[in-house]
């Protein structure tokens, strides 16, 4: 078998669960997305449980859980029957993921989980298993072949199980109106957390902000800019903003007055339409207003026009536009 039919296996195993989940297997898909969000609003988690296999996809599953919005944590069953089971609180939902239903280490949790009280979704190939007629919802993970060979080796099975808790967990989110600020908040490190910042974290605050008055002198305009070093000075009359003068400005200025320019005041120099963003918006969004208009620096504003602060290009290295 060559590896584009391996692939191609998975990929009709993921086209075969998108129909179930478009038909046979909604309400049941429906009932789990109520079952967790019920569990959010009791402030209970999701406690996503497999074993081998499928309990490397229930770790990634939970992860997703979290990241989302839902809190979650895997528990390994072979440690849950060992006392791990006190992580189990009022209110939690477990997924259990197992191919078989019948899994020994997963079967032997279902006494205390039915003590406990807490519903039980299953991801399962077999719905007639011990697994997926104890639980609350049993959801189909049932494929044609493995990728394998041999049809043996979890892999088109792992792949939909995969697919199945990506689908639920953003189900959920959706339900909740889990935004891209709740996203940003979960996910403050690394590269995804500088895209999804807000721009009052970025931006230069306080004295590092460039300040002038419209009757200051353009000598005095020239020696801000350059002591401030962000390429710009913005133009302030009682904290609220009038304007802004640029390099570039200063460079046409120049070219258009010589050394006349230097006897105007920054009130008849500036731009006075320059570009703003509001201290809470994102950093990528910051980022595609300065590429749409071609500039290195945004002045950030509150709704009264009080200058809050500049975020310069340098600042947004790293971010990408979403």
């Amino acid at each position: 078998m060559k590896p584009s039919d391996l692939v191609r296996t998975e990929a009709a195993a993921l086209e075969a669960l998108a129909t179930r989940l478009d038909g046979a297997m909604a309400q049941a898909f429906g009932r789990a997305v109520e079952l967790v969000l019920r569990c959010g609003a009791a402030n209970g988690r999701a406690v996503v449980t497999g074993m081998g296999k499928s309990g490397i996809i229930a770790q990634k599953i939970a992860a997703t859980l979290s990241s989302t919005g839902s809190p979650a944590l895997f528990l390994h069953p072979a440690e849950a029957v060992h006392g791990d089971l006190g992580v189990l609180m009022p209110g939690d939902v477990v997924i259990a993921l197992s191919a078989s239903g019948e899994t020994e280490e997963i079967l032997r949790l279902l006494a205390t989980l039915k003590r406990k009280g807490d519903a039980l979704i299953s991801f399962c190939c077999n719905l007639g298993s011990t697994l997926a007629q104890a639980s609350d919802v049993a959801l189909d993970c049932s494929v044609e072949r493995e990728a394998c060979g041999m049809n043996l080796a979890p892999t088109a099975s792992t792949t939909a199980m995969l697919a199945l808790g990506d689908a639920l967990a953003i189900a959920v989110s959706l339900r909740k109106g889990f935004k891209a600020e709740d996203f940003a908040d979960l996910h403050p490190g690394g590269k995804l957390g500088k895209k999804l910042a807000k721009v009052r974290e970025l931006m230069h605050t306080g004295d590092a902000v460039p300040v002038v008055a419209p009757t200051t002198p353009m000598t005095d305009v020239i020696f801000e800019m350059s002591s401030k070093k962000l390429g710009i000075t913005t133009v302030q009359e009682d904290g609220r903003l009038r304007g802004v003068i640029s390099d570039g400005d200063l460079r046409r200025l120049l070219q258009r007055e010589g050394g006349a320019s230097l006897s105007r005041a920054a009130g008849e120099a500036m731009n006075a339409r320059p570009a703003t963003i509001g201290a809470d918006e994102l950093a990528a969004r910051a980022l595609a207003l300065l590429e749409e208009r071609k500039i290195t620096s945004l002045i950030v504003v509150d709704d009264a026009g009080r200058v809050e602060g500049v975020v310069h290009l340098h600042d947004l290295w790293g971010v990408e536009l979403i």
